[in-house]
């Protein structure tokens, strides 16, 4: 019955493959993410913030071409866990946008990871990469979220996103071992 439904959702992602189109960018988006960055802290410098939205936006096109992306996220996770594509679950695109704008070497800009926990059982982690000024967190930051619709980049203040609860990466993943220890040690018990 598993494979007869991985089956089913890879024909029907494969039938809705041609539906996809490549997201695009305009000027606005690009100079709307610009100021939210320069607006981060008084010593953001402006033409980082402009390379940085600039960048934002057209890796997150790029990625989702890289990933053949031409489904829904949710249906393309499916097909990456089920072999049929290598990448593009939202953990690839935080680690592949963080490393794109890492190479750019800012000096008023830094690259954060973040993890959204599942707010309910029917849910999975999220990861996202944010941008934020030099020396601050992801709660003073902007969330870089390529995945959530498929390549078209989100973004909003880290604390503003209606949709996931941001905690730092490595206090999640430290919580999560956390708990595996103490379960590991209560079944050992």
């Amino acid at each position: 019955m598993k494979s007869f439904l991985a089956s089913l959702i890879i024909l029907a992602a494969a039938t809705l493959a041609g539906c996809g189109t490549a997201p695009t960018a305009t000027k606005n988006d690009v100079e709307e993410l610009s100021l939210a960055l320069q607006s981060l802290d008084p010593g953001v410098d402006p033409g980082e913030a402009r390379r940085a939205a600039e960048l934002a936006y057209s890796y997150s096109a790029q990625l989702a071409k890289q990933y053949d992306v031409t489904t829904s996220p949710i249906i393309h996770n499916t097909l990456v866990n089920s072999g049929v594509k290598a990448r593009g679950v939202c953990v690839h695109y935080a680690e592949d946008m963080e490393a794109r704008l890492n190479q750019e070497n800012f000096r008023t800009l830094s690259m954060l990871r973040a993890i959204a926990e599942p707010k309910s059982d029917f849910r999975i982690d999220h990861s996202t990469a944010v941008i934020a000024a030099n020396g601050d967190g992801i709660y003073d930051g902007i969330v870089l979220d390529p995945w959530r619709y498929g390549g078209k980049l989100y973004w909003s203040a880290t604390t503003e996103d209606p949709r996931y609860d941001w905690e730092p990466r490595l206090e999640v993943l430290r919580r999560k071992y956390e708990r595996r220890m103490a379960k590991e040690g209560a079944a050992g018990s």
